[in-house]
């Protein structure tokens, strides 16, 4: 909807507002016209209910106001007598218009004496709640949201099994373009498992509607976004049915504020020139200087003298975040099913449905295949490394080489033209348009500008030949309406980021993250084990900055304690009196 479409709902509700409440006003003691002021009826509204005049600023926010609505259509008719579960109900489920019947076909009384207290233990636990689940979601969408980091593609700066806080207000929090979903959940509600066919299933639903939806807004911010920050953002890619399971090739496109949550680091800003060359970024042709913090990955090749297990195996690349290195290893390496695969088929480097790993190990995480590729059987494993795992490794006694892996061309990578003959590790260089920033358009430079023009800046795109219409009109130039950035993973080869889908645009931004609160091993199976793998040293550490990450976990434990012992103290203060 536009902003015109939304002022004229507005007005609607307005109309609707005044011809079902009119009468209260008056009974109120107030004059009939004031019930048809925009925002001033409901400044008015506030004095005739008893409630603090700033909720009606809750009635504009986006989500918030979809539970503040039937607190206020509540309010109001408690207000004039109306106090029974059935009427709260009823108000409810005819989104307000209940109140139509109280003022024209009942003779209410208004009660401006009455206790704005719960009637009920149930009631105050529920107004409790509801209160508490607005001020969650403000909080939620306007300034700190936590994430989840699911996938290793910041490992090192990030890990699998971190809990972030996401702040919303360093680059302007977003206002949701999605108006009717579900509070504090993002695309899906999840529900309890249910058994089926000895199997536990767990239904979702989806958490929103895609109509109606608010033009993008996002309010004022600290800071611009820089090169090198870790952002948070709405994964453009998130628009194929496979996201749902439909692999019948058709398109679902989901609001912005819906699509899967992502967090990559910023490479590239609106305005850059970028180039990659064997996996190193150049930006403006200067090489890409990380953070300390920062510790690229990529894939090698290493080889052996002997033939690898568990005690040849280096023991320093045996930690927490290669499970799955040390589960092949130990538990499967030996497992006669996987040597006899490995006679049959002379390596373990098929991933997919058919994956050896799945066969032989019974469903092994796929984030064990993309770790962990065993190749060539006796003395050579592909393995992710830092540059200083590499010289640590090269050292050792029995390494007879370490090879970092080079891609070939793939067709798969942004902008998917083939004759460039670009791979994850070359390519470029490309461009970072910038907001204000005009192209040249041609069959050469469509290929990097097609989803932008049609998709995230909502242009009617038609290409015929070497023709190119925009909005009905031949175009052989566009300015950019927005910035746009270039987001990837220091896990450079394993990590699904910019290189394949392009450029991040920055409605599609959420916040930077700036703290973990949490960690640990998502991977660990069991309660035990996963409360045996906390990761305390990364507990309250910022995310951004340079030198060792800094623990906070102790002064925020000491907070938490004093706030524990006054809350004890003032509760028995409070019983002796």
């Amino acid at each position: 909807m536009t902003f015109t479409q939304w002022f004229i709902f507005f007005l609607v509700v307005q109309i609707i507002h005044f011809l079902g409440t009119w009468k209260l006003y008056v009974k109120a003691g107030r004059k009939p016209w004031e019930a048809a002021v925009p925002i001033y009826n409901g400044v008015v509204l506030m004095q005739i209910i008893n409630r603090p005049k700033w909720w009606i600023i809750l009635l504009f926010i986006p989500v918030v106001n979809l539970l503040m609505f039937p607190v206020i259509w509540i309010e109001t008719i408690r207000t004039f007598g109306f106090y029974k579960k059935l009427d709260s109900l009823l108000v409810i489920i005819t989104l307000g218009l209940y109140i139509f019947y109280i003022n024209y076909a009942t003779d209410a009384q208004y009660n401006n004496e009455r206790s704005l207290k719960p009637r009920s233990e149930l009631g105050e636990w529920v107004s409790s709640i509801t209160f508490a689940i607005i001020a969650a979601t403000l909080v939620h969408t306007y300034f700190m949201q936590p994430f989840t980091i699911p996938t290793s593609s910041l490992e090192k700066s990030l890990l699998v099994g971190d809990y972030l806080f996401v702040s919303k207000f360093h680059y302007g929090a977003r206002v949701p373009s999605t108006v009717v979903a579900a509070p504090m959940v993002h695309d899906t509600i999840p529900a309890i498992p249910v058994p089926f066919m000895g199997f536990n299933i767990t239904p979702s639903f989806v958490s929103y509607t895609k109509k109606p939806q608010l033009p993008y807004m996002r309010l004022p911010g600290l800071q611009k976004i820089k090169n090198n920050d870790i952002v948070c953002f709405n994964w453009p890619a998130d628009s194929l049915a496979t996201m749902w399971g439909d692999n019948s090739g058709k398109f679902t496109y989901k609001p912005v504020d819906k699509k899967t949550n992502y967090v990559k680091r910023c490479v590239g800003i609106a305005g850059d020139t970028l180039e990659m060359k064997d996996g190193y970024f150049y930006i403006n042709g200067k090489k890409n200087e990380l953070p300390y913090r920062a510790k690229l990955q990529f894939f090698y090749t290493y080889e052996s003298k002997k033939p690898i297990d568990r005690n040849t195996f280096p023991k320093f690349l045996l930690e927490k975040e290669r499970t799955y290195v040390y589960k092949i290893l130990s538990e499967y390496w030996n497992n006669p099913k996987v040597q006899d695969a490995i006679k049959k088929n002379g390596s373990l480097t098929k991933i997919g449905q058919d994956s050896l790993y799945t066969e032989v190990a019974g469903g092994i995480n796929p984030d064990f295949a993309a770790r962990l590729k065993m190749v060539n059987v006796d003395n050579k494993v592909n393995i992710n490394l830092t540059d200083e795992e590499v010289a640590r490794l090269k050292e050792s006694s029995l390494t007879v080489s370490v090879k970092k892996i080079n891609h070939d061309a793939d067709v798969a990578i942004f902008p998917h033209v083939k004759e460039l003959g670009w791979s994850q590790d070359n390519f470029g260089p490309i461009y970072i348009p910038k907001a204000g920033t005009t192209v040249d358009l041609n069959a050469e430079t469509i290929p990097f500008y097609e989803q932008i023009i049609k998709n995230y800046e909502n242009n009617d795109l038609v290409i015929n030949g070497d023709d190119i219409f925009i909005n009905g009109q031949k175009a052989n130039s566009y300015t950019f309406k927005q910035d746009y950035f270039w987001l990837v993973g220091d896990n450079r080869h394993n990590s699904l980021d910019a290189r394949y889908w392009g450029y991040v645009p920055f409605d599609h931004v959420l916040g930077k993250p700036v703290m973990i609160w949490f960690s640990w091993d998502a991977n660990a199976t069991g309660f035990a084990n996963k409360i045996k793998s906390i990761r305390w040293d990364r507990m309250f550490t910022t995310v951004g900055g340079d030198g060792e990450p800094v623990s906070y976990r102790y002064f925020v434990f000491a907070l938490i304690a004093l706030y524990i012992g006054w809350s004890f103290f003032k509760k028995k203060k409070a019983t002796k009196k």
